[in-house]
């Protein structure tokens, strides 16, 4: 791998923080690698088999982008599973009566196949109450007492309600004391795929002089998305005008799968672009970052590197976007 600082490229390598450890997906394959208890790192990998392969149309740009959002939200999941049998468990807490049931009745495999299956649609379900019915129906109950306010004040005051709930959400959860870790790993994983992009040998000391805040981060994702929502929303009730909060909050869900698709389309193109255009459009998701990533440890830099070494591919620049 070249030293050179000046041949910097973009990468498809992306990752997750978990539980005191890292998930890092490449473009063969991913790993999961995690701090035990006695601080051994455990390393599990993965082969990647997409579903484009066998479905080409699901590849499609726009298409990709949903298809890709809910792959990565499943095996997230999964990963956050995984982690979590290592983090220590309070030794006087018994299982419940319902635990003790569901492992009864259910194999191990289907046990864990329901809970993914539960854990993603409770994520995505939340996500859609907060940031996109939540602000439908507080803006209608305002607005209801203001029968002549315009259309364009409704969007506006709806887009603006959606950035403050995301914003209250970031901070709300950067305060938890555990989750403050987990926002460490996230800042390791940055770190160390800035430095590999910036073809440096991956090292504790090369990686903690990286910055933490990455374009392709989900916490940029997320806030294109709500901005790209605000856009195509405005855009589509300034042609078709619609003042009922159910019929609202209906067509904004049937818009959610072409709103992810272009946010996804962005991400790879900011993703591999160093123009001044590129940066000052991810500008605010990047300062975002500031409450989801915080400066990590030497373990936790340790971590992230191995769990990038195990994806990255046989073959040099097979991953380059």
């Amino acid at each position: 791998m070249a030293e050179n600082n000046s041949c910097a490229f973009r990468t498809s390598i992306g990752g997750q923080a978990l539980i005191e450890g890292i998930l890092m997906r490449g473009p063969e394959k991913q790993a999961i690698v995690v701090r035990d208890h006695e601080g051994n790192l455990v390393e599990k990998v993965e082969e990647l088999h997409l579903i484009k392969e066998r479905h080409p149309f699901l590849g499609w740009p726009l298409v990709r982008g949903t298809v890709n959002f809910l792959d990565s939200m499943v095996k997230g999941v999964k990963a956050l599973m995984y982690s979590a049998d290592f983090y220590p468990e309070d030794e006087a807490a018994k299982p419940s009566k319902f635990d003790l049931w569901l492992e009864k009745h259910l194999s191990s495999k289907k046990l864990e196949a329901m809970l993914v299956a539960v854990a993603t649609v409770v994520g995505v379900g939340m996500s859609l109450l907060l940031f996109l019915v939540l602000p439908t129906f507080i803006t209608g109950g305002i607005l209801h007492f203001f029968p002549g306010f315009p259309l364009w004040g409704r969007n506006v005051v709806e887009g603006v309600l959606k950035i403050i709930i995301f914003m209250i959400y970031l901070v709300a959860c950067s305060k938890m004391k555990d989750i403050y870790r987990v926002f460490q790993y996230h800042g390791a994983e940055h770190k160390t795929i800035f430095c590999y992009e910036a073809g440096l040998p991956l090292t504790v000391e090369n990686v903690r002089i990286q910055p933490r805040h990455h374009p392709r981060c989900g916490t940029s994702f997320l806030f294109v998305v709500i901005f790209v929502s605000i856009l195509i929303s405005s855009a589509v009730f300034g042609i078709w005008p619609i003042t009922n909060v159910w019929l609202r909050t209906l067509v904004h869900l049937a818009l959610l799968p072409l709103v992810v698709g272009i946010t996804y389309e962005f991400n790879r193109w900011v993703g591999r672009s160093s123009s001044g255009l590129a940066k000052a459009l991810t500008a605010p998701g990047m300062w975002m970052q500031n409450f989801t990533t915080n400066e990590p440890e030497d373990s936790m830099i340790e971590c992230a590197i191995r769990s990038l070494e195990l994806v990255l591919p046989n073959e040099k620049g097979q991953d380059a976007w």
